[in-house]
């Protein structure tokens, strides 16, 4: 028997004028790295990572459950709401949980819609943050896919989602994982993976903002799988070409989440991205 050195807390910070019971899990000391999940998804997916010694002898890593998330309960009243995930509220988030953390300008690191607010921060928040991991990141796709097939009242947006999420995990991912990954989705609340795809979707605002990012002062390093169908390394690698000094690394083995579908495939790319980052003294 063993116990897990993760630690698992809640704190309450305000979005949208509106208080927020947010669920967050952080392991190691050191540098702080705030970890943001997939779209439909939550912490979970950071626990490789969480239970690794050698990365988190040097790193504290932060993962939290967005609102509507894991153990982040939606606002009250959400029963009368319909929940759509919008860049502004994803931004206020992220700043709201460093603030009430009290972390010193951490690296951040978001996978897929994580990957894309990243970005955002990077050209709006950049002061923020001492560096940014963009994994699975790109500037802007438009649905290939019909998205209110995951909140419908004849079809089951669990087991859809997980369909979706299927089509794009490598087939080196091992077969644990790969079901470890579709159990998140198909757990998540009515809804929600379609309001964070409406973000992920239908906000080409950062487009115009990658020239707003200053890689001098905040260093971007992006990720992708080679098997990503949703973020594919070629948007990955427009999306590098348009940010002045960012660098890229593209996983062969991999697909798009790849901290969950194939942590062991994933984790050098990982520790030579925080290689990248700014050291603090703690580390």
């Amino acid at each position: 028997m063993s116990i897990e050195p993760i630690i698992g807390r809640y704190v309450t910070v305000t979005i949208g004028g509106i208080e927020q019971r947010i669920y967050f899990e952080e392991a190691g000391e050191g540098r702080p790295v705030l970890c943001l999940h997939t779209a439909g998804a939550d912490t979970r997916q950071w626990r490789h990572l969480l239970n690794d010694a050698e990365i988190t002898k040097v790193n504290r890593l932060v993962a939290f459950d967005m609102p509507w998330h894991g153990k982040s309960l939606p606002p009250e009243g959400f029963e009368t709401q319909e929940y759509l995930l919008t860049t502004d509220a994803y931004i206020e988030t992220v700043l709201a949980v460093i603030e009430a953390l009290k972390l010193d300008r951490p690296v951040l690191a978001g996978c897929s819609m994580g990957g894309r607010i990243a970005l955002q921060l990077a050209a709006l928040h950049a002061d923020r943050f001492s560096g940014f991991v963009a994994i699975e990141a790109s500037d802007f796709q438009p649905a290939w896919y019909d998205i209110d097939w995951f909140h419908r009242p004849d079809a089951h947006g669990g087991e859809m989602g997980a369909a979706l999420v299927s089509a794009n995990i490598s087939p080196y991912a091992p077969s644990s994982e790969r079901w470890n990954t579709l159990w998140m989705f198909m757990q998540s609340g009515p809804g929600v993976f379609r309001g964070d795809l409406s973000f992920y979707t239908k906000d080409d605002s950062l487009i115009r903002r990658l020239c707003q990012i200053d890689t001098t002062k905040t260093p971007v390093h992006i990720i992708v799988g080679a098997y990503d169908l949703t973020c594919t390394p070629e948007d990955a690698k427009r999306t590098a070409s348009a940010i002045d000094g960012a660098t890229l690394a593209v996983m062969e083995e991999v697909g798009h989440f790849p901290m969950s579908e194939h942590p062991e495939g994933f984790r050098p790319f990982f520790v030579a991205a925080l290689e990248k980052m700014p050291k603090t003294e703690a580390t």
